[in-house]
């Protein structure tokens, strides 16, 4: 019996989580779920978005699964999900987008995976406002060290990428490539332009990449990857990428596939992992029993994954496949008229998804 942290979010995260945990024990998953609460709804007993024995709970057991969480406005935290990513050292997020018959898109046999870098770049947060005194010490001294002037009213981030985030991020990658079978990956940066940051990241991943030369590997510059995953995503396999470029491409991918709804998240670090539906907590439809759970439950099978339990994992993403293709238990965002009156409620799709498992 494993223990797993299910972090149950707020908004509608309670009610997915809930159903992700009904399907994950429909497959035989030998779970002990340790139930512990953050965001919005916690606050008021807390005094915080994040109480310290939800952290705790992550790092004792190693694994989490959490729903979505809503960042409360003045709480210091700019985001729950970033600071747990920051506190477990969860450096690589891993966006896995597929297609699934039955999901509306206007592309279909797409099976990409994302890697991205998960703490540093112009994500890291270190950032300067505008006017204060620290800033414009730093305008100062950045003035008299660059060909480049910047006036008194700017605010400045910095983009920091080492060689050591960068190679752990990318032989990660290929790791991962190798694992599951994959052939090819694609490093993504903007070294033609950020030629000291971009370009360290570049370079390293060529060096990773003569580790691993069973793998192909090739390098995109980051406008130009966009306009490839429009036009032909079925030349892409594995793609790794800084932070920045992660989050906005993941995104990209996620809509080929037909939407945040549909798409898994995984944030893992030598320690631990934390799996996580990619959409926000959509508080208006709490308690509703109306919203599509696909993206959490799909997210508790990567989790099944990495933990080894492949039989199940498999059980469950058929169980997801076969309701979505039959399209006729499935929530009201799945039908072709998102007014249909068949379309069933969160508890509902879960049902006809458990019932599926073993079939």
């Amino acid at each position: 019996m494993t223990k797993v942290t299910l972090i149950m979010g707020d908004g509608i995260g309670p009610e997915i989580a809930e159903a992700t945990r009904r399907c994950i024990d429909a497959t035989g998953a030998k779970i002990q779920w340790d139930i512990q609460q953050a965001g919005v709804d916690v606050m008021a007993t807390a005094g915080t978005p994040l109480p310290e024995a939800t952290l705790e709970s992550v790092k004792a057991n190693g694994i989490g699964l959490k729903a979505p969480i809503t960042t409360p406005v003045g709480t210091g935290f700019r985001s729950v999900n970033v600071y747990l990513r920051q506190a477990l050292d969860l450096y690589a997020c891993v966006r896995p987008c597929k297609s699934y018959q039955g999901v509306r898109s206007k592309y279909s046999d797409i099976d990409l995976v994302l890697v991205r870098e998960n703490t540093e770049d112009l994500y890291a947060g270190i950032e300067f406002e505008k006017g204060k005194g620290e800033t414009l010490e730093l305008i100062d001294w950045l003035n008299k060290h660059s060909k480049r002037q910047i006036g008194p009213h700017a605010g400045i981030s910095i983009k920091p990428i080492s060689v050591e985030g960068t190679e752990r991020i990318v032989r990660y990658a290929f790791n991962y490539a190798r694992k599951n079978k994959r052939k090819k990956v694609t490093s993504v940066h903007k070294a033609n332009i950020m030629k000291y940051t971009d370009g360290l990241w570049l370079e390293v991943s060529r060096n990773v990449a003569k580790s691993f030369p069973d793998i192909e590997f090739e390098d995109r510059i980051v406008d130009n990857m966009c306009m490839q995953l429009v036009q032909k995503p079925e030349l892409y396999d594995v793609i790794v990428l800084p932070n920045l470029y992660g989050d906005i491409l993941s995104d990209l991918c996620a809509g080929l596939v037909g939407g945040l709804g549909v798409a898994p998240g995984a944030n893992i670090g030598e320690k631990g992992a934390i799996f996580e539906a990619t959409h926000g907590s959509a508080p208006k439809y709490k308690g509703q029993n109306k919203v599509n759970p696909t993206a959490l439950i799909l997210s508790g099978v990567l989790m099944l994954r990495h933990m080894n339990l492949t039989k199940e994992a498999d059980a469950l993403e058929k169980a997801v496949a076969d309701v979505i293709a039959e399209g006729k238990d499935v929530t009201y965002d799945m039908k072709d008229d998102r007014n249909d009156p068949t379309a069933v409620g969160t508890s509902q799709m879960a049902d006809a998804i458990i019932a599926r498992i073993g079939k």
